[in-house]
């Protein structure tokens, strides 16, 4: 079933609608943008490590080794990456700051924290527009899936 949009007439240019929606981002800054933090490099691997370390240690009181168990080390791996994001996740969540906030912070009475946001948001908005449309020559083939069966009436009950 078309949409609203489906009914408006020819489309407007890509660059006016990234405008818009880039727009739209911007004035909803205030409500909906946080900045959390991201713990990044060797703390990253300070704290995978010690999971690691941690894992290994749990799975030996267990009886399970790399002796038993050759391939056990990717299990360590995964889950120690696993139980890392999950701490990084919850530090970041409870600790986030709102656009006023961190011009506050930074002293950027100019708002140019805003400006430079609209200009990636754009930025990306367009590159990933000009991606989906480098493989709309793929799409017939994978949305053959979702297209009505044969002989179908067209109807739901």
């Amino acid at each position: 079933m078309p949409n609203d949009k489906d009914s408006r007439g020819p489309p407007e240019p890509m660059s006016s609608q990234t405008d818009g929606v880039t727009g739209d981002l911007v004035r909803l800054m205030p409500r909906d943008l946080v900045f959390v933090m991201r713990f990044m490099g060797e703390s990253q691997h300070r704290l995978q490590s010690h999971f690691q370390d941690f894992i290994r240690a749990e799975l030996a009181a267990g009886g399970v080794t790399t002796e038993t168990h050759p391939m056990i080390h990717l299990f360590i791996e995964n889950h120690a990456i696993l139980l890392r994001d999950f701490v990084f996740s919850g530090v970041s969540l409870s600790r986030q700051f709102r656009v006023e906030e961190i011009e506050r912070l930074t002293g950027d009475t100019t708002s140019m924290i805003r400006v430079d946001i609209w200009d990636q948001l754009k930025s990306h908005i367009e590159t990933a527009e000009k991606q989906f449309q480098s493989q709309a020559g793929t799409l017939p083939k994978l949305l053959s899936a979702f297209e009505k069966p044969p002989g179908s009436l067209g109807s739901e009950k």
